[in-house]
């Protein structure tokens, strides 16, 4: 089949859950259908890496998106003016859509892919036989869990109207896609509810490299408690926060040489007030290289009290052999249990207990490591994990509509290029 994939971000370089899910996406599409893909670039680096990703596909559009606090103000203004949710708002642009016009034009599609709740706005009503929206979360849920955490004032108000319009209008695109593929079965319930009624969705989880992300057992050295996560994200940063100010302390009490590594890209200012020498928090910002830091880490906490879909994090710290403690809103969608493959706590005194336990016992954080190692090989390698995407697009060529692949004028069959096994 020929494949129109809509991204909101370039799906590469891997230093986001966002890139990581949708990269292992075209990457496993690439090998069986033609794809091409139109993704919202913001730099002059965004652009090469969206070049580099080439060896997947046929073509590769590139549509400049800008954004700043000014234009974001207006589109909140717009949206609350013609009732459409900000975060849809602020994306909807007039080059994406004359992009997928034109590339229309050229090509015979047989489905669109739209990745992210923000890209459907462009595939909802083009005219080919399959329309597939990708959702990495329920968007509504998590704007509405932060909603809950907003205190009172404008604020609260703004994120209580944005999560009921982002409801209705989630709801409305889920029943008009042909198929919608979400991370969890919590997801697809989420989803469901907004919908007012079933969707034709399947769970697919959110899927890694375990062969790139080789287990590496703790050294005795690894002391450090870590974070990683995209502080800008509300969810995360609050997250953060409760943990150094609620569950840390008390786990320097128990151990007064250790220290928390809060990692992530544009950490806001009220984060980085909360570092300091004397209590043991470090913020690092960005970091292009994880592997010193992971390597000096013998836990990875994710503090989250709100969000939805899945945490990246936790499968890369299971690929990696580093033991998770995490709340039960963090480890949702992971078919990980509490004991076996990692610890959940919400109370900050039991939270701090359980960090406090795989930092005393390397014999009991190994045997976490292993069992989480042994899961993510058999359920979230990429080869395995997306064999579900088969049966999506096999609906669309069930259909009898999708288009034969292209002939060279001496009559033989154009395959879409391989993409290398790498």
């Amino acid at each position: 089949m020929r494949i129109l994939l809509l991204t909101q971000i370039v799906p590469y370089p891997l230093d986001s859950g966002p890139k990581i899910k949708t990269y292992h996406v075209l990457r496993y599409l690439s090998q069986h259908h033609e794809v091409h893909l139109v993704s919202f670039v913001r730099s002059t680096g965004e652009l090469a890496h969206a070049e580099s990703l080439r060896r997947f596909c046929q073509s590769v559009t590139a549509v400049p998106l800008r954004r700043s606090r000014i234009r974001d103000a207006a589109y909140l203004m717009r949206g609350l003016v013609v009732g459409r949710p900000f975060l849809i708002e602020r994306d909807d642009s007039a080059a994406m859509r004359r992009a997928i016009r034109e590339l229309m034009g050229q090509h015979a599609f047989d489905a669109v892919h739209a990745d992210q709740l923000s890209m459907a706005q462009f595939a909802e009503h083009l005219p080919l036989p399959l329309r597939v929206l990708d959702e990495h979360n329920a968007v509504w849920a998590i704007v509405r869990r932060a909603a809950e955490h907003a205190g009172v004032g404008a604020g609260r108000l703004l994120a209580e109207l944005e999560w009921r319009r982002l409801r209705a209008y989630e709801g409305d695109v889920c029943r008009s896609f042909d198929r919608v593929v979400v991370v969890s079965e919590q997801d697809r319930a989420v989803l469901e509810s907004a919908a007012g009624e079933r969707i034709s969705a399947r769970v697919i989880p959110i899927a890694v490299d375990t062969k790139e992300w080789a287990f590496a057992p703790r050294l005795p050295e690894a002391r450090h408690v870590v974070s990683v996560a995209t502080m800008f994200y509300p969810p995360n940063a609050e997250g953060i926060r409760w943990f150094a100010r609620d569950v840390f302390p008390l786990v320097r009490q128990a151990l007064p040489g250790v220290t928390f590594y809060a990692v992530g890209s544009r950490p806001p200012r009220s984060m980085t007030r909360l570092a300091s020498r004397t209590n043991g928090v470090v913020i690092t910002g960005y970091v292009a290289d994880l592997a010193p830091v992971l390597r000096q880490s013998a836990v990875l906490v994710v503090p989250l009290h709100s969000g939805s879909g899945m945490r990246v994090k936790i499968l890369e710290a299971f690929a990696r052999g580093i033991p998770v403690v995490a709340t039960t809103v963090g480890a949702e969608g992971i078919d990980a249990r509490h004991g076996e493959h990692l610890l959940v706590a919400d109370d900050p005194k039991d939270f701090a207990r359980a960090v406090i336990q795989v930092l005393r016992d390397p014999s009991e954080a190994s045997r976490l490591a292993r069992a989480a190692r042994a899961m993510i090989e058999s359920h979230y390698d990429w080869r395995l994990a997306l064999s579900g995407l088969d049966d999506v697009y096999a609906a669309g060529e069930s259909t009898g509509l999708a288009r034969a692949l292209p002939s060279d004028d001496d009559g033989s069959i154009v395959a879409p290029r391989p993409a290398p096994d790498c």
